[in-house]
C-alpha cells in the first residue's frame, strides 16, 4: 500500500471527500490545509482572521505559512499521511521535496464549468456546521438543516464570483504541478466527473498498486 499520498485537482473536485474515505481504508493520516486554515478562522485565531480575508477573495495563503503548518503534521505521521489540498504551487511542491518524498499524486480531473456549478450548489448550517450540496445532497426543507433545524446559507467562498477566481488561481498557480508530478512519473490521472464510489474504487486501485 503505497503511504504518501497526494490528491491534485481543482475546487470542487471532491478531494476533501474521498479524503475522507481513503483516510477511513487506509489508516493514513489526513493532511487537510483546508481544514486547518477553517478552525483557525473559527477560533477566531490571529492567523484565523488573516486567512479569512485571504481565502474569501478567492487567493491562496502564502506558501511560507502553509509549509510551516504542514512540516511538523508531516514528520509525526509515522503509519504514512494523505496530503489534501498541498502542495498547490510548484513552489510548495519543491518544499515538500525536501520535508518528504511522494509515493503518488492522484490527480481528480474536473472542468471549470463543472467546479462553478458544484460549488455555488454549496450551503452550510449556521448552527452546527453540517454542510449541504443543493444538487447533489440537499435538505429534506429548503435552507432548513435536517439535524438540527438550523438555517442554511452560502459561504462566502462558494460565491460564483469567489469560484471563477478560485478556479483561475488554481489554473494559473496549481495547475502546473500536472506537469510536475508527470515529470517525476508520480502523477495518476482519476475522472472526478463520476460518481464518488466509482472514483473511490480506482483511486484504492491505484494506491494498492
Amino acid at each position: 500500500m503505497l503511504a504518501r499520498v497526494m490528491l491534485l485537482g481543482p475546487p470542487g473536485a471532491g478531494k476533501g471527500t474521498q479524503a475522507k474515505r481513503i483516510v477511513g481504508e487506509t489508516g493514513l493520516v489526513h493532511l487537510s490545509t483546508g481544514d486547518i486554515l477553517r478552525d483557525e478562522v473559527a477560533r477566531g485565531t490571529e492567523l484565523g482572521r488573516s486567512a479569512k480575508a485571504v481565502m474569501d477573495r478567492g487567493e491562496l495563503v502564502s506558501d511560507e505559512l502553509i509549509v510551516g503548518m504542514i512540516r511538523g503534521r508531516i514528520e509525526s505521521a509515522d503509519k504514512g499521511f494523505l496530503l489534501d489540498g498541498f502542495p498547490r504551487t510548484i513552489a510548495q511542491a519543491e518544499a515538500l521535496e525536501e520535508i518528504t518524498p511522494l509515493d503518488v499524486a492522484v490527480n481528480i480531473q474536473l472542468s471549470r464549468e463543472e467546479v462553478v456549478r458544484r460549488l455555488t450548489a454549496r450551503r452550510v448550517c449556521r448552527s452546527c456546521g453540517l454542510i449541504y450540496n443543493i444538487l447533489f445532497d440537499p435538505p429534506a426543507k429548503e435552507n432548513i438543516c435536517d439535524a438540527c433545524g438550523g438555517e442554511l446559507y452560502q459561504r462566502d467562498d462558494d460565491k460564483q464570483a469567489v469560484i471563477e477566481n478560485r478556479y483561475s488561481v488554481y489554473d494559473s498557480l496549481t495547475a502546473p504541478l500536472i506537469a510536475f508530478y508527470e515529470e517525476r512519473g508520480l502523477l495518476r490521472d482519476v475522472n472526478g466527473a463520476r460518481s464518488s464510489d466509482d472514483i473511490f474504487a480506482e483511486i484504492m486501485a491505484i494506491l494498492r498498486g
